[in-house]
């Protein structure tokens, strides 16, 4: 950890007359931690007995079912409900196959029952390395999209519509400044709540970070507007296909059962999440030496180039520049249609951010080789954010290499097994905290966790639709705070500690602790 001297007053004490020093410690960076974390994940498989649960998959080219055995075997069976419910390691699945057939389930989901102690696969120093770039190459699709995303952010500021556009907003909300982070943060629940909005809201700084800025904002309400607020409404998810449909499918419930619940935690996890923010933006406009990060500010004032609004150097805000701006707002309102109504991922995603780069091109009248600089320097200063989402990926291939991923589910399932049904949940919540921190995705976690942990509700006699709930609170809390979700890549594209987004953020993780668990409770009481 770096250690930065401060110098400080000559006190009483001072012998020879010169200043003393003292040490500060800087936390490290979003390197640095996910780094000392890949090598913590390859001790623990030293220390961790390997295992691991039979998988089944849809194999929908060839219409098979494969069921890959622990010991790495693969067989196929019919594709059929038939030859599913007729297997014997398969026969005691409580689950629709048609979710396998009709597309619902895309991932290999763990067979309860199956899991078998392998031998030990400890990684190796070697490994540390491997990982991480192994990572990278899983996460190119993500990262490919970040680094257009950049390309498309140095065009249109080039053009001169971000300082320009910015003023004009400025003078016009003047005295409602709060208005437009309401907005933010409710869409950004309600785009949470409904189709996952996560990684995809990374597109959404580049825009909304200056304008906070020049309302008189800090960093941390840029994150707490769009990434926090889209988590509580991914938290509380309704209807959100990548987490409570997938858990419910693979937990053999209709997803709508419990919905009620999670519609009612979503409207209060709103009613908190944007309180808080009012609370915060209020405290930083009286005095901004509150904010949690006015050591940086301006620094990040300087990286997100804000601008004095009455400067003779703003350039006009033209027709020219109106059309960019609109065409970079189109960009990511066109985003979320193909991802809700046109199934479109990252390439796609970033097949579009590059079509509307390539025409603000045209339209800005710069000459080519300042547009193409312009896009190149924009792409290259997302860089350091696309590696950590690949760094963050690399401690996941870790565990699952090290076979140590399924091992920890078992232990899971055999803490929780035979509890009073109020004890019972609490503790699935807790459970499901941990295993966000070592699957930090909600597809990813639905299929591994709930095929085991779902069937451990009938034996204390609870629907299996409230552990549904207790796997999105639970993984959600986690996945505030940890590293190896999207957390370091947000707080690196805007140069912000860790340590300052900890501070702001565990009153909301205390929140949905206290909140989730009294929910939950409720559902099992109440036998809903």
């Amino acid at each position: 950890m770096a250690e930065e001297a401060v110098a400080t007053p000559v006190g009483n004490g001072a012998a020879d007359g010169k200043p003393k020093k003292k040490h500060k410690l800087s936390f490290p960076t979003a390197f640095t931690i996910l780094f000392v974390i890949t090598i913590l994940a390859v001790i623990a498989t030293w220390f961790i007995p390997a295992g691991a649960y039979s998988k089944v998959a849809y194999v929908a080219d060839s219409g098979v079912f494969q069921i890959t055995e622990p010991d790495g075997n693969v067989r196929t069976i019919e594709g059929t409900a038939e030859a599913f419910h007729s297997d014997p390691e398969l026969a005691g699945m409580e689950i629709d196959v048609n979710q396998f057939l009709n597309g619902a389930i895309t991932k290999a989901i763990s067979v309860p029952g199956t899991y078998t102690e392998l031998e030990s696969q400890p990684m190796g120093v070697a490994d540390v390395f491997t990982s991480m770039v192994n990572g990278t190459i899983n996460g190119v699709d993500i990262m490919v999209f970040i680094l257009v995303l950049g390309g498309l952010i140095g065009v249109v500021n080039a053009s001169g519509a971000f300082e320009s556009g910015l003023v004009a907003l400025t003078k016009k909300t003047k005295g409602r400044e709060f208005a437009l982070v309401f907005l933010v943060a409710a869409l950004m629940v309600l785009g949470g709540t409904t189709c996952g909005l996560e990684e995809e809201a990374v597109a959404f700084y580049p825009i909304l970070v200056p304008i906070f800025l020049a309302l008189g904002y800090d960093s941390i309400v840029c994150v707490g507007a769009i990434f926090l607020a889209g988590s509580m409404g991914t938290t509380f998810s309704t209807i959100n296909p990548f987490s409570v449909v997938i858990a419910s499918n693979a937990a053999g419930v209709i997803w709508t059962e419990g919905i009620m619940w999670r519609v009612i935690g979503c409207v209060v996890g709103a009613i908190v999440v944007i309180s808080y923010l009012y609370w915060y933006c209020k405290k930083v406009k009286a005095n901004p030496e509150f904010s949690y990060t006015y050591e940086d500010r301006e620094k990040f004032a300087k990286l997100y180039a804000t601008h004095d609004p009455d400067s003779d150097n703003i350039p006009a805000f033209d027709w020219k520049r109106k059309v960019i701006l609109v065409l970079f707002v189109m960009a990511f309102v066109i985003m979320v249609w193909g991802v809700v109504t046109q199934g479109w991922w990252f390439p796609q995603m970033a097949a579009s951010f590059l079509t509307v780069a390539i025409i603000c091109m045209f339209l800005c009248g710069l000459d080519e080789k300042t547009v193409t600089e312009a896009f190149i320097n924009g792409a290259s200063s997302l860089v350091g954010v696309s590696l950590i989402i690949g760094l963050a990926r690399g401690v996941n291939l870790i565990m699952e290499n090290g076979l140590i991923s399924d091992t920890l589910l078992y232990w899971a399932s055999n803490a929780v097994a035979g509890m009073s049904g109020p004890l019972f949940i609490l503790m699935m919540m807790v459970m499901f905290f941990l295993l966000g921190f070592i699957v930090p995705s909600s597809s990813g976690l639905a299929v591994l966790a709930m095929p085991i942990l779902a069937p451990l509700a009938d034996t204390v006699g609870i629907d299996r639709s409230i552990v549904v709930s207790a796997y999105n609170w639970g993984q959600y809390a986690m996945l505030y705070l940890a590293p190896t979700g999207l957390v370091m890549a947000t707080l690196t594209m805007l140069d912000m500690k860790y340590s300052h987004w900890v501070k702001f953020v565990l009153p909301m993780v205390g929140f949905l602790f206290v909140f989730g668990g009294a929910l939950l409770v409720i559902q099992v009481m109440v036998g809903a």
